[in-house]
């Protein structure tokens, strides 16, 4: 018992700060595949957009069917294996672990996206808005992923990375409720009359708080725009590498994601591909790890696509 406002050191599973310190650079445990089930969410969210979703314009000049706030998707990582959909092929798996591994340190170009071996931002390269942003070509602006993960810029001209103190802050004060990244910087992303927008894609994903309660790490993930059909499954691959990087850097074995939403959509000539997808059956999901170099990583600016598993 401690007296009313007695200060007390935060512990977890009778285990005290400088002792979590050396618990760190650890793996996750799994159950064994045989022991998962099937999961029906992202079944459950695309019947969910397609029979309730409003229609709308879109930019790309396909119409979408948009839900706000669906339900959100839950993935306890131990009991259950890593939300990598078994509906349809996901060859291109490494592809969004090499993007947020290069997000986490500051790229902003087509170019230095492909040097972590992601190479789905091509479509960008000329894009048409980059002239008028005065941005070159490739550049995709000071608003980017990078830029906001890595130099978020401060009011006394200098920058901040976000998640170099995210580490740090679950390290050091594992308790608090403040562990939280965002990707919107909204002088470079706001439209309109007078303004001055520099980002080709403004961030659809990336605002991500984490918590730790019983010695499991949370990761929340909110997707401000979310094509369920071609983005999301590469969203549920990359946060799940994240919440794997950031056990294994703060020590922890137990991790669930948890995957929200406010604009959910898919457009029109989607709905034949959904409608294949919604007639297969889930099989259970697969085990993401970190290989033994992976395993060695001790800053989460080192991690690569080439550290995972799958």
């Amino acid at each position: 018992m401690t007296k009313a406002g007695e200060r007390v050191l935060y512990t977890i599973e009778n285990c005290t700060l400088s002792t979590l310190h050396k618990r760190c650079y650890m793996a996750l445990i799994m159950n064994p595949y045989s022991e998962r089930t099937p999961d029906f969410q992202y079944h459950n969210l695309l019947e969910t957009v397609l029979q309730n979703g409003i229609r709308s314009p879109a930019p790309q000049g396909v119409d979408t069917f948009s839900v706000v706030g669906p339900p959100s998707l839950r993935f306890d990582l131990n009991v259950n294996g890593f939300p990598v959909i078994t509906e349809r092929k996901i060859g291109f798996w490494q592809q969004p672990i090499g993007e947020i591994c290069a997000f986490i340190n500051g790229v902003d170009t087509i170019a230095g996206l492909e040097e972590f071996g992601c190479s789905y931002w091509k479509a960008w390269a000329n894009s048409p808005y980059a002239r008028e942003m005065g941005l070159a070509p490739g550049e995709l602006g000071p608003g980017s992923y990078g830029p906001a993960f890595h130099a978020f810029p401060t009011a006394d001209g200098g920058t901040f990375d976000q998640f170099k103190h995210l580490v740090e802050q679950i390290r050091e004060l594992p308790y608090l409720k403040t562990h939280v990244v965002t990707p919107w910087i909204p002088y470079y992303t706001v439209r309109g009359k007078g303004k001055a927008r520099k980002v080709i894609v403004a961030p659809c994903h990336g605002w991500i708080f984490v918590n730790i309660l019983g010695g499991t790490l949370y990761l929340y993930l909110l997707q401000r725009s979310a094509d369920i059909v071609v983005g999301v499954p590469s969203n549920f691959v990359q946060y799940s590498a994240l919440a794997l990087m950031l056990t294994h850097l703060t020590g922890y074995e137990r991790a669930v994601y948890v995957h929200s939403f406010f604009d959910a959509h898919i457009y029109e000539n989607q709905i034949p591909w959904i409608t294949e997808i919604l007639v297969r059956t889930p099989r259970p999901f697969p085990t993401l790890s970190l290989s033994e170099e992976g395993l060695r990583v001790k800053d989460i600016h080192d991690f690569r696509r080439e550290h995972f598993a799958l």
